[in-house]
């Protein structure tokens, strides 16, 4: 099974930047997208994706334009669940989720605390509700999958200049706590699993040139329950899509 997560960053403008071509290329069985920015209704035509093979999911944040998760399968889930039932990370449609026979992927939008002490404090409670949240999930479902755009990197490998970033949100202390807290409740980072290498990042500010310099985060991850851990095959960071300031995280498992 190959999952992808992707922080599209609007999916309008990654469609006109031809993410559907994309998509049929890396022919993945599962695509978890973040930072959808739109509704199904503001799509021109939903029979793209259809016609590509997949059944699709959408949750859109209810500010226009803003956040959003969004799932595309090529097999259909015996179940869908929208949300995490707490009204102040749904309404930014931060957590969506599929569930099959043998396995749960979730596609997951954690909040940035860039833009000031406010969102920073939401982005903390999102990170300890959410451990709660996991905790209760993997007691009905051990094998999850939990993909998207975290908002912290783990380690200093995981960053471009760990020095100079030391205060600044998505490597701060406490986040950086929280993660390996989370990963040591029962998860494993499937990318780091196979690839120890440092240099290997998943977004890059629009400013300076970053890209082209790799001046980057590694803030995306596909988290696999360590029930999973034995069936990772493969995972690399598909560098060469450039639809957004992110690219998307390929996870290959052998079921």
């Amino acid at each position: 099974m190959k999952i992808v997560t992707y922080n599209v960053n609007g999916i309008r403008a990654a469609l006109r930047k031809d993410l559907l071509s994309w998509i049929k290329t890396t022919d993945a069985d599962v695509l978890c997208f973040q930072e959808i920015k739109a509704s199904p209704d503001q799509l021109m035509d939903l029979l793209i994706f259809e016609q590509l093979g997949y059944e699709h999911y959408w949750y859109p944040a209810k500010k226009k334009g803003y956040s959003g998760t969004a799932i595309l399968t090529r097999r259909t889930p015996k179940h869908v669940e929208y949300g995490c039932g707490e009204s102040d990370y749904d309404d930014e449609g931060r957590i969506l989720r599929v569930d099959f026979d043998e396995l749960s992927i979730m596609s997951a939008y954690f909040p940035s605390g860039s833009s000031g002490d406010l969102r920073q404090d939401f982005k903390y409670r999102f990170l300890d509700d959410f451990q709660l949240y996991s905790n209760k999930l993997r007691t009905d479902l051990q094998n999850l999958i939990i993909s998207g755009d975290y908002n912290i990197c783990h380690r200093p490998i995981d960053i471009h200049n760990p020095k100079s970033n030391a205060n600044s949100s998505g490597f701060l202390p406490q986040e950086r706590e929280w993660l390996e807290g989370f990963i040591q409740s029962g998860y494993t980072d499937s990318f780091r699993h196979l690839n120890p290498d440092p240099h290997h990042y998943t977004w890059w500010s629009y400013r300076a040139n970053a890209r082209a310099k790799n001046l980057g985060w590694r803030i995306d991850y596909n988290m696999v329950s360590n029930p999973l851990k034995e069936k990772i095959k493969h995972s690399t960071i598909m560098t060469d899509a450039i639809h957004s300031d992110h690219c998307p995280v390929l996870l290959e498992l052998s079921l």
